[in-house]
């Protein structure tokens, strides 16, 4: 379940930052990232747990997903091709379908539990979805500058700008979701999340903190200031690391929600 939902939200989230960059990254970036996301989600289905369709919820998720792929597939295979008058549809159908899916999961992911809690973890799903696309996708644009190296830096920036957006948001996210927990735990509801996080087991949630929020935080900036100064090589370099935390962090984010039912 933890690979399932991380892979599908790594290849979902690269999916929405598509959107936000600059046609001038050329066609092999667009397919390069569209066939990667297709991969990630046709290897996410294969860690789906045996119980996948038991709700309506897990049906409606895995449908979504299913429609999220397949018009994943025909973005990739239509760039740079004939088809470009109806390509923004089918990145709307991929984007939208990609949201219900992660919403879908979210229900799932908590079965029986309050709207607000479902409510956060959908939210802790988009944000996570937000991340981790974000990360790649600015770490392989980057990247890029290899092959395009007349690319104008400013399409550098502006995708670090919204991984900078969504490390914000995943942070708000992560706060909101335990002190909601903390707040509203009552006894005989369950373990007690401020236990949790206080006891062994919680080495879990702080390595989610370092790894997962305060250091892409400190690397996504330091990736900006050396955008600025036209640093895109070193700029790449710092990205690698920074994608790399933030798959740790949120990778763990999934255990802990399954272990604790708490989104963090």
């Amino acid at each position: 379940m933890v690979l399932f939902l991380f892979l599908s939200h790594l290849g979902l989230g690269i999916i929405f930052t598509l959107v936000f960059v600059s046609r001038e990254a050329g066609v092999k970036f667009f397919r390069f990232n569209a066939g990667l996301a297709s991969i990630l989600i046709a290897v996410g289905y294969a860690f789906a747990p045996s119980n996948a369709g038991a709700t309506g919820a897990a049906r409606v998720a895995i449908a979504a997903l299913g429609a999220a792929e397949a018009a994943t597939v025909i973005y990739w295979a239509t760039v740079g091709r004939s088809l470009a008058s109806i390509r923004p549809a089918i990145a709307a159908t991929a984007v939208g379908a990609g949201l219900v899916s992660i919403v879908a999961q979210a229900i799932d992911a908590v079965p029986g539990s309050g709207a607000s809690l479902q409510a956060m973890t959908a939210a802790s799903f988009l944000s996570s979805a937000a991340l981790l696309g974000g990360a790649c996708t600015a770490m392989i644009l980057g990247h890029w500058y290899l092959i395009l190296p007349s690319m104008q830096v400013s399409h550098l920036q502006s995708i670090v700008k919204l991984h900078m957006a969504s490390m914000v948001v995943r942070v708000a996210v992560v706060i909101a979701a335990a002190v909601l927990a903390i707040g509203t735990w009552q006894p005989g509801a369950g373990p007690n999340f401020l236990h949790y996080i206080r006891s062994i087991d919680g080495i879990f949630f702080w390595q989610r903190v370092l790894f997962g929020l305060f250091g892409p935080a400190l690397l996504s900036y330091l990736t900006w200031e050396t955008a600025k100064i036209r640093s895109t090589q070193s700029a790449t370099g710092i990205l690698y690391v920074d994608f790399f935390t933030v798959v740790v962090g949120e990778v763990l984010a999934k255990y802990i929600l399954l272990a604790t039912r708490v989104p963090v």
